[in-house]
């Protein structure tokens, strides 16, 4: 095979590579560009202007609908392999990509059913592409494009926009700078009025990618010929014009073999008065040479370009397959190895949250600062020890023998009272704590990127720590209303010490006594003194409640949020860690067609320098 073939089917082969894998056509960018930078040729004409006819003769197979109107509604991507010669040829379509056609009167039937799937039995056009790869010994490499026929009408059946919706659509292929344009255009007709050379001057005005056709010279009135056309004194192009004689209509209904077709072309172009002395530069197998030619030359422009993204290409896909992970072992060691990792990976970046490497853990903070004195200072001690209040307690505290002194038993009812409501608070910061720490395991396990191939095991992770911190919850709730109750089972006793003083300032007048113990002055002093108290209490609260909760709930979920997991783990066999390990059938997927890519652009690149500068 020569450097040029080499060059061409390499590109061939990247090309159908991108496509088999999903890059074209809505895949990642740098995948896309790739597809981009890669030459392509697209074949633009009128309809009727013989585009069909001469992809069938550069191909040598008779494998295109035909028919009258618009026969070709959704671009065909023809990707043309040579083989060696004496090999058989055959067919494959992407969609049916395990089956090889070669009886090829199947692949045009196939081609008008695919068609028929997307856009109906209908006239109307769609631009998903259909991809087709012949291989044979009697081609050469090249990819093309058969893009629908240009119209001018809409005929019936079709949408009113069907002629700016087939120009658009072919404009998209050739708008790109590496599009080469073959341009299709029948010779009984002006040149003048050609569709496709007026497509093509809009996009390439100076004609360095546009390609002439020119088709049905046989069939052009007696006396008159091409030659103008093909000389280039009628419309100059860069490239040489070609003139190209298809089969006839009785030739096609008599099934005429595309070999013999290609002979009687090459006998037309010799015998010819008017084009003989152009006949080595006819014919259609002249033009798929020009054509594979020139690729070469701008495979070999677009060659550094080429390599760059490939370069860019296999980085990026080395640095997803080192992210989406190596496949599993199946050593039940390996694996136990593997879990134990994935949990350390988990529990780091938990940490990291907790102690301000990434945000979350200041809202535990935030609880205490904020939260719980709120909480506090909303408590109703204000109804609790209201004058009313005070009264009906002290009261009921006496009983049938009214206090002598200082209504000792009063002032614990009010205390005992007013202490209980800080169960409520106590609880609460629990609470608010507790879900900060869900939430922060919720974050970590989405974090850890390395666990997002196992569901399974993201899944058991997230179980086993919230179930950690359930039993943390409960342990740090007993202790925080064990100080409550710690502060309701012994008053300080210094406080009750200072009653009997402040009723002594009232001197020893019985009468005195008598009156001041049962007005409103006495039981505002009793509520005043008891919320003092509680104040004292609530302050003491406010610092040993955060205490009891980051010693029972933070600093565990730091030391042993999955201790008991580990435990578990520890007894399980191969076949249930193997099952922890189940991946995710999307990643697996996603790992499989990293590792296509990374094949196809190493081998590529490997190619590229093996050939890109052989002489």
């Amino acid at each position: 095979m020569t450097t040029m073939e080499s060059l061409i089917g390499l590109v061939n082969r990247i090309q159908r590579a991108c496509t088999v894998l999903g890059d074209y056509g809505g895949g990642d960018s740098t995948f896309s560009s790739l597809w981009e930078a890669l030459p392509t040729v697209a074949v633009v004409g009128g309809q009727s202007s013989g585009k069909s006819s001469v992809l069938e003769s550069i191909v040598g197979r008779d494998f295109l609908p035909r028919g009258s109107g618009i026969v070709t509604r959704r671009p065909l991507v023809l990707q043309l392999h040579k083989t060696e010669d004496g090999s058989q040829e055959y067919a494959e379509f992407l969609h049916l990509p395990r089956r090889k056609f070669t009886d090829f009167a199947q692949v045009r039937k196939e081609i008008s059913d695919e068609t028929d799937r997307v856009t109906g039995k209908t006239k109307q056009i769609s631009p998903i592409p259909i991809h087709l790869s012949i291989y044979s010994p009697n081609v050469v490499n090249l990819t093309l494009v058969d893009l629908p026929g240009l119209t001018k009408v809409a005929v019936e059946g079709q949408a009113e926009t069907i002629v700016q919706d087939i120009e658009n659509m072919v404009r998209s292929y050739v708008e790109k700078p590496n599009s080469i344009i073959l341009a299709i255009s029948p010779a009984n007709q002006d040149i003048a009025t050609s569709d496709a050379i007026k497509l093509a001057r809009e996009v390439d005005p100076t004609g360095e990618r546009t390609f002439g056709v020119l088709t049905k010279l046989d069939l052009m009135d007696k006396g008159t010929n091409a030659l103008d056309v093909l000389e280039g004194r009628s419309y100059r192009l860069q490239h040489p014009w070609v003139g190209i004689v298809n089969r006839s209509q009785a030739d096609i209904n008599r099934n005429v073999d595309m070999i013999v077709a290609r002979r009687k072309e090459r006998e037309y172009f010799a015998t010819s008065p008017d084009y003989g002395h152009l006949a080595s530069k006819m014919g259609s197998e002249y033009l798929a040479k020009l054509l594979s030619k020139h690729l070469e030359s701008v495979i070999r422009a677009r060659i550094p370009s080429i390599t760059s993204l490939i370069n860019k290409s296999v980085e990026e896909l080395e640095s997803e397959m080192d992210h989406l992970g190596r496949p599993i072992a199946v050593d039940a060691g390996a694996q136990l190895y593997l879990i134990l990792e994935l949990c350390r990976a988990f529990d780091r970046i938990f940490k990291e949250h907790l102690d301000g490497g990434r945000p979350g853990g200041d809202r535990i903070y935030g609880v205490f600062d904020n939260q719980l004195p709120a909480a506090l200072r909303k408590l109703p001690f204000d109804r609790h020890l209201s004058i009313h209040n005070v009264r009906k307690v002290v009261s009921e505290a006496d009983g049938y023998q009214p206090h002598l002194i200082a209504p000792e038993q009063g002032y614990r009812r009010l205390i005992e009272g007013s202490l209980n409501f800080f169960r409520g608070p106590a609880e609460a910061s629990v609470d608010a704590v507790h879900f900060v720490l869900k939430e922060l395991v919720r974050k970590s396990l989405g974090e850890t990127q390395e666990l997002k191939r196992f569901p399974t095991l993201q899944s058991e992770i997230a179980a086993a720590a919230n179930a950690s911190l359930e039993r943390f919850r409960d342990e740090s709730k007993k202790s925080v209303l064990r100080l409550v109750d710690m502060e309701s089972s012994y008053l300080t006793v210094d406080f009750f010490r200072r009653l009997p003083q402040e009723v002594e300032k009232g001197g020893n007048n019985p009468q005195s006594s008598n009156v001041d113990r049962y007005a409103e002055g006495h039981f505002r002093r009793i509520g005043s003194n008891v919320s003092s108290y509680v104040g004292m209490v609530a302050e003491t609260l406010r610092n040993t409640i955060p205490k009891a909760v980051v010693h029972c709930q933070v600093r565990e979920a730091k030391l042993s949020l999955l201790n008991y997991f580990y435990t578990q783990i520890g007894q399980k066999e191969s076949k249930q860690l193997a099952e922890l390990l189940d991946e995710d059938p999307a990643l697996m997927e996603r790992r499989l067609q990293c590792a296509k890519r990374l094949e196809l652009y190493k081998a590529a690149r490997d190619e590229i320098d093996s050939v890109s500068w052989a002489r």
